[in-house]
C-alpha cells in the first residue's frame, strides 16, 4: 500500500511493506463553498456577537490587524482586502492601518516570504505591513500582572494604541494551548518576551491540562482569556475583534467566523472540534506521521508539533516515526542550545534543570514537549533537512528510509498494525472509542 504524507510542498511517497496492517487517520471530509469570498463577506457583515465590522469602526482614526506568520497556513489572501476595504469604508484612512504579523518569538517574515503570508499584493501595497518583534521593551505596552497566575502583561504598542484591534488566524489543535486562534493571537502572538516565557515555563508546560483540544481548565487558554480581558477593559467601547478560520486537508477555506474575540473563537471550535478530535478506540506500536508539511515543517523546533500530538495512541515502548522536510533546519540558536543540553543532560535531568524557572529560556520550551513523546516511546525522525551536526542534537533516532523503518518497528514489535497520520499535526488521534 503506498501512503503520501505531508511533507515540504511536494508531499512524500511511501510504499509500506507488504506485511503492514495500516489503519490511515484523516479528518472527515469538510464541507467546502463554492465561493470562499461570499463566505468570508457574511463573517464580516454578520459577526458573532458584536456589530458588523463597518458599524465598529465607524469614527475610528486607527486599525491594527493582527496575523499569523509563515508557520501558520492561514487564507490571509481571502480575507484582508475585504476586511480593510470595510475599515476604510467606514472612515478609517489607509495611513491608520497596521496589518501586524504575529512572530511571538519567532524570526520575523520578510521579502517573498512576506509577500507569501499576506497573500495580497494590493495589501502590501495599501497598507503598512510590519513584524512584531517580543524584545523590543520599547515596543510595548506593560499592564501588569494577570490576577490568577500572576503573568507579566506586554502588548505590542501598535496593537495597544490602535481604536480598532482585530486578531485573525487558524482554528487548529494546539498541542499547548488546546485551540490555536483568537485569543492566542494576541498573547503569546504580539506579547512581550516575558509574557511569552512565563507562559512557555515548566509550571504551565508541565499542566497535564495544557495538552491538545483541551480548554476546560487548560491554564494558557484561561490566562489567554484574563489578557483579552484586561486589554479590553481599558477602551469598554470598542472590544477587540476576531476573525478565525478553519481549513481542510487540501488547505481549502471550510469556515470563517467573526465577531468580539472570545466569542468567535468559540464558534469556529465548536465547528472543528467534531473534525479533528478522531476517536481511533485503540493504540499501537508502530505509529507514522508528519509534521504537516509546508510551511510547518520548515524547522525541526516545529516538528516538534507532529511527535507530541498522537501520543494518546502510541503503545507504551512503542515506535513512532515522524517525517518532516526541516528545510530551514533546526530552528533558532537557542533551541539548538536547548536541544545540546538535552543530549548532554539527559531527560529527567533537563527536566529538573528548567523545573524552577519563572521565565523559561528561549525556545528551551519546545525541548521539554519533546520529553512528553519520548517517556512513551521511542522516536525516529526522516528528514532531508538536517545536516550530521543538527542530527546530533534532535535527541531522536534518524532513519533514512520511512518504509525499512517501519518493517523493522514491525518486526521489533512482532506486530503488523500501524497508525498513518498522514496530515500530522492537524488532527488529533485519541485512543478512546467513538
Amino acid at each position: 500500500m503506498r501512503i503520501e504524507l505531508a511533507y515540504g510542498k511536494t508531499g512524500l511517497s511511501v510504499d509500506l511493506p507488504a506485511q503492514a496492517r495500516p489503519t490511515v487517520i484523516r479528518k472527515p471530509p469538510l464541507p467546502i463553498p463554492a465561493d470562499p469570498g461570499a463566505l468570508v463577506a457574511a463573517a464580516l457583515d454578520g459577526p458573532v456577537a458584536a456589530a458588523p465590522l463597518t458599524e465598529l469602526a465607524r469614527g475610528a482614526a486607527s486599525a491594527c490587524i493582527l496575523i499569523c506568520d509563515i508557520t501558520r497556513p492561514v487564507p490571509n489572501g481571502l480575507f484582508l482586502r475585504p476586511m480593510i476595504e470595510r475599515l476604510m469604508a467606514a472612515g478609517v484612512p489607509a495611513a491608520g492601518i497596521t496589518v501586524l504579523v504575529a512572530t511571538g518569538l519567532h524570526r520575523p517574515n520578510e521579502g517573498d516570504e512576506l509577500a507569501e503570508v499576506v497573500g495580497d499584493p494590493w495589501v502590501l501595497a495599501t497598507v503598512a505591513v510590519e513584524n512584531h518583534f517580543a524584545r523590543d521593551d520599547d515596543a510595548h505596552v506593560m499592564l501588569g500582572r494577570t490576577a490568577t497566575r500572576g503573568v507579566p502583561v506586554g502588548l505590542d504598542r501598535r496593537f495597544m494604541d490602535a481604536d480598532v484591534k482585530i486578531a485573525t488566524g487558524l482554528v487548529e489543535p494546539h498541542f499547548m494551548a488546546g485551540y490555536s486562534g483568537g485569543r492566542k493571537v494576541i498573547a503569546p502572538g504580539v506579547a512581550h518576551h516575558t509574557t511569552i516565557r512565563t507562559f512557555h515555563s515548566a509550571r504551565f508546560m508541565e499542566d497535564p491540562l495544557a495538552a491538545s483540544c483541551n480548554l476546560a481548565g487548560n491554564p494558557l487558554h484561561e490566562e489567554q482569556l484574563e489578557i483579552v480581558r484586561m486589554v479590553e477593559a481599558r477602551d469598554p467601547a470598542r472590544p477587540i475583534l476576531g476573525l478565525n478560520t478553519v481549513i481542510d486537508e487540501a488547505r481549502n477555506l471550510a469556515f470563517v467566523s467573526f465577531g468580539a474575540v472570545i466569542d468567535s473563537h468559540r464558534a469556529a471550535v465548536d465547528f472543528v472540534r467534531g473534525n479533528v478530535e478522531i476517536p481511533v478506540g485503540r493504540r499501537f506500536r508502530t505509529v507514522v506521521t508528519s509534521a504537516a508539511g509546508h510551511p510547518l515543517d520548515k524547522t525541526y523546533y516545529q516538528t516538534v508539533k507532529g511527535m507530541v500530538v498522537p501520543m494518546d495512541i502510541l503503545a507504551p515502548g512503542g515506535t513512532l516515526i515522524v517525517a518532516s522536510s526541516c528545510s530551514e533546519g533546526l530552528g533558532s540558536a537557542e533551541f539548538r542550545d536547548a536541544q545540546r543540553r538535552l543530549v548532554e543532560l539527559g531527560p529527567d535531568a533537563f527536566l529538573a534543570a528548567i523545573s524552577g524557572k519563572d521565565l523559561a529560556d528561549i525556545d528551551e520550551w519546545q525541548t521539554e514537549m519533546q520529553l512528553k513523546p519520548m517517556r512513551i516511546g521511542r522516536i525516529q525522525l526522516y528528514t532531508g533537512g538536517l545536516g550530521a551536526d543538527d542530527l546530533a542534537v534532535t535527541g531522536v533516532e534518524a532513519v533514512d528510509d520511512v518504509a525499512a523503518a517501519v518493517a523493522a518497528s514491525i518486526a521489533r514489535h512482532n506486530d503488523p498494525e500501524l497508525a498513518v497520520i498522514p496530515e500530522g499535526p492537524y488532527l488529533v488521534p485519541f485512543a478512546r472509542e467513538a
